[in-house]
């Protein structure tokens, strides 16, 4: 396939910087530009994407006039969250995922915004045949649930965005992929799609061997009260920035109000220190829908605080993952790039001024 082809090169291409550059370095966490209404100036830094269409049947896929509509049982629904901090990789993020998908014209998006910029248009004029609707996420919504972190950007509303798209999505929208903006997809997103998730309200890969414990305070384990909510599981740590969600069970559930339940606990008893994460897991860690790795290779921008380069995890690769404080625009802009960063730049729409 096509994108086994590109994405070769990219590897290639990123294993030679391997051999150039040392295999540990760490960066600070850069600060990004920031801008309360992007104007003319900010929509026309992005240059336009080309209009994919990679099927190789015209009757692979639907029309793209008659799947207009958000309630189509044929669309592939993905929710990404959308500002002008991270607006470069979300646009780097949706260009992956036109490029590798089969169906490009199947795919839906919804962008959360948590502020009332333009970025619509900026959207509009640079993918001009996507289809997508913006939702308005409220930053009072969670201001009174969020509690201090171990990095300043972990405590922005719209991380928390993920824990209402039940509510914000349409009543018609059973399905969602969720995924950060520090991520591209290097493989058909139908594929991810359709994984299984049998009784499951969620899916996404699980990293049972990952130091579980850590996630929470010692005063949280020692505590039965709270502990206790694991009795019975087997916890394992999963990413929140790639999920397959079952919306449908997930409003059946009023899971969104049982994960508020867990932020308000922490507001008073402190008993974790990482953003929203960790209210994911107790909620649902040990009763997700496993899906492969390959869908989640994490990690990639170091850690919470020296953003370090890592290395790709062990096993075939579908999706990368810049989790942690090292982005790949913010290190490629000051010239320390990562061996890896390598791999996200051709999905850049940024139009460098010279």
């Amino acid at each position: 396939m096509l994108w086994i082809t590109r994405f070769s090169a990219f590897f290639s291409a990123a294993m030679a910087v391997i051999v150039l550059s040392p295999s540990l370095q760490s960066f600070p966490p850069a600060a990004a530009i920031r801008s309360s209404h992007p104007d003319r100036t900010v929509i026309s830094s992005f240059r336009k994407s080309p209009a994919f269409r990679n099927a190789a049947e015209d009757d692979e896929c639907v029309p793209s006039a008659a799947d207009s509509n958000v309630c189509s049982p044929s669309l592939v629904h993905v929710a990404i969250t959308l500002d002008v901090v991270y607006l470069r990789g979300s646009i780097a993020a949706v260009n992956s995922i036109l490029q590798h998908s089969m169906c490009p014209e199947n795919v839906f998006f919804h962008f959360i915004l948590s502020s009332d910029t333009n970025l619509e248009t900026l959207v509009r004029s640079t993918f001009q045949q996507l289809k997508f609707k913006v939702y308005y996420f409220a930053p009072e919504t969670v201001r009174g649930f969020i509690s201090s972190s171990v990095r300043q950007a972990l405590e922005q509303p719209l991380n928390y965005a993920r824990n209402y798209l039940a509510e914000l999505l349409e009543g018609c929208v059973n399905r969602v992929i969720y995924l950060d903006s520090d991520l591209i997809v290097v493989d058909d997103i139908a594929k991810l799609w359709k994984t299984g998730l049998g009784p499951r309200v969620i899916g996404a890969p699980e990293y049972c061997h990952a130091n579980f414990t850590k996630y929470f305070t010692g005063g949280f384990w020692s505590e039965e009260r709270f502990s206790g909510t694991f009795r019975g599981r087997r916890p394992c740590y999963f990413n929140t920035g790639v999920m397959v969600i079952d919306l449908k069970r997930w409003r059946r559930g009023g899971y969104t109000r049982r994960i508020e339940k867990w932020m308000e606990i922490q507001r008073t008893e402190r008993i974790y220190d990482l953003g929203s994460l960790p209210p994911f897991l107790l909620v649902f860690a040990g009763h997700v829908a496993p899906i492969p790795h390959r869908w989640n290779q994490h990690g990639l921008g170091g850690d919470n605080v020296r953003g370090s380069c890592r290395d790709l995890h062990p096993g075939p690769v579908s999706l990368l993952h810049w989790s942690g404080s090292g982005k790949p625009w913010l290190r490629l802009d000051s010239k320390r790039p990562c061996p890896l960063d390598a791999l996200w730049t051709p999905y850049d729409l940024y139009r460098h001024s010279h």
